[in-house]
């Protein structure tokens, strides 16, 4: 599958912008918001198209923070396997809106619904949201359930942003 992108718009007080998904993979699970690069597409500009197709929230490509990279693999259906490069969002415009594939809704830190979210969630998103950069492989099992977590702190020295 082709990379992907994840996008955590963050309010001045804390809160983070999920979106619940309405159709199609992880329906009903709530999640950032992201998708597929496109043809000729940079990972950046992909994050900020998404986040405008899914919530109506406009960002500039400079005001996204890298914070992980994580290869999500899923045993029943390698098809759906595919790497994401994770972003927090804390200068933006507009409100977010109900749109054909997500319900957004703004989340306390610890408001963070994980039992509706992808069950490795609750390992991975709490360190980015306390400002941590991680990488790692998840591989999903049977109903979703999370068959490995490699999980490992970016150091400032391993990596520069992309």
């Amino acid at each position: 599958m082709k990379p992907t992108t994840l996008v955590f718009p963050l309010r001045a007080d804390g809160a983070v912008l999920l979106g619940r998904k309405r159709r199609g993979f992880g329906a009903d699970k709530w999640n950032g918001f992201g998708g597929k690069v496109q043809a000729e597409e940079t990972l950046r500009a992909c994050a900020v198209r998404e986040l405008m197709e899914e919530t109506g929230l406009t960002a500039e490509a400079a005001d996204l923070t890298w914070c992980g990279e994580l290869q999500f693999s899923f045993v029943e259906s390698p098809e759906q396997d595919h790497p994401a490069r994770i972003y927090l969002l804390r200068r933006f415009t507009g409100e977010p809106q109900l749109t054909d594939e997500m319900e957004p809704r703004w989340f306390a830190p610890d408001e963070v619904p994980y039992a509706q979210m992808w069950a490795a969630d609750r390992y991975w998103l709490p360190r980015i949201l306390a400002g941590e950069r991680i990488a790692g492989e998840i591989v999903f099992g049977a109903d979703d359930t999370v068959q490995e977590c490699r999980l490992r702190r970016i150091e400032e020295l391993d990596v520069a942003a992309p």
